[in-house]
């Protein structure tokens, strides 16, 4: 395996569709070329960059959830269900915080790395 090598390993199933810790695992190592490598760059960089855009075009603004917005309907729906009020840490109350100061160094990580996840897909299907 080369350093850019990524080696899947899963067990093969029984006919019946049954996992038994008595069957082979079958193993696949894909080479990711230039291409694979620039596609998950790619990812991550654009997820991250593209976050805080779809944030305010969906209502979460830096001046707080547009009236109106997809946003203003999340937080409607969210406060009538917990009886009048958005509670703290619910998806609601963080996407308002990431729209107002934007993305903190572990959401851009998360964002970042589903970014790169999905540029790699794209890699190994193309």
């Amino acid at each position: 395996m080369t350093p850019s090598s990524v080696k899947f390993r899963f067990p093969e199933l029984s006919t019946d569709g049954k996992l038994y810790p008595q069957l082979k695992w079958t193993e696949i190592i894909y080479d990711m070329g230039l291409l694979s490598i620039l596609a998950v760059a790619a990812g991550a960089g654009a997820s991250v960059a593209v976050a805080p855009v779809v944030l305010g075009a969906i209502g979460f603004t830096s001046a707080g959830i547009a009236a109106g917005s997809y946003a203003a309907g999340m937080m409607s729906t969210t406060a009538i269900a917990n009886g009048g009020g958005v509670a703290a840490g619910s998806l609601v109350a963080v996407l308002q915080s990431a729209g107002m100061a934007g993305l903190s160094g572990t959401a851009s990580a998360a964002v970042a790395s589903a970014g790169a996840t999905v540029g790699g897909l794209v890699a190994l299907i193309i």
